[in-house]
């Protein structure tokens, strides 16, 4: 199977966000993952998204973004039926690359409790699980709501 990844657009929207609603323990937001929500964020970090590619068709995709000091993955995940074949972790080095052509020297992400297969695979890939730090969220609309998938 030959993989392609490549910088994530709009234009792959609605391939993407058909493959968020079927990830178990996934978030998503009303608001932030709309197809606006995603084209300010891609506008914003042009570069630094991916997705990939199998078989003609995107199988995976990376949210990436960063605010000058660190960089931040959202919403990594492959399709069941392509797991297990490196995909996740050829696109999280990509971004990760792309980052570092930004000079940025970090990045963390955030997966939720609910998320076991993404949990295990960030551990598996050599991620750190921290501790020392709580992590809190100020929400500026509330209609902006989030949905699990079960």
């Amino acid at each position: 199977m030959e993989i392609k990844i490549r910088p994530m657009t709009i234009a792959d929207y609605d391939c993407v966000f058909e493959i968020w609603k079927t990830i178990r323990g996934f978030g998503l937001r009303s608001l932030d993952d709309s197809r606006e929500g995603t084209r300010r964020f891609l506008k914003r970090n042009p570069t630094t998204s991916m997705v990939a590619e199998a078989d003609g068709k995107i199988v995976g995709s990376i949210l990436c973004g960063h605010d000058g000091r660190s960089g931040c993955f959202y919403h990594v995940c492959v399709k069941e039926e392509y797991r297990k074949h490196g995909i996740g972790k050829q696109m999280a080095t990509a971004a990760m690359r792309a980052l570092q052509a930004e000079h940025i020297n970090k990045v963390n992400l955030i997966a939720f409790k609910k998320n076991e297969v993404g949990n295990v695979f960030w551990e598996h890939v050599g991620w750190t699980k921290r501790s020392d730090i709580n992590y809190f969220e100020f929400g500026l609309n509330e209609e902006n709501i989030t949905k699990f998938n079960e």
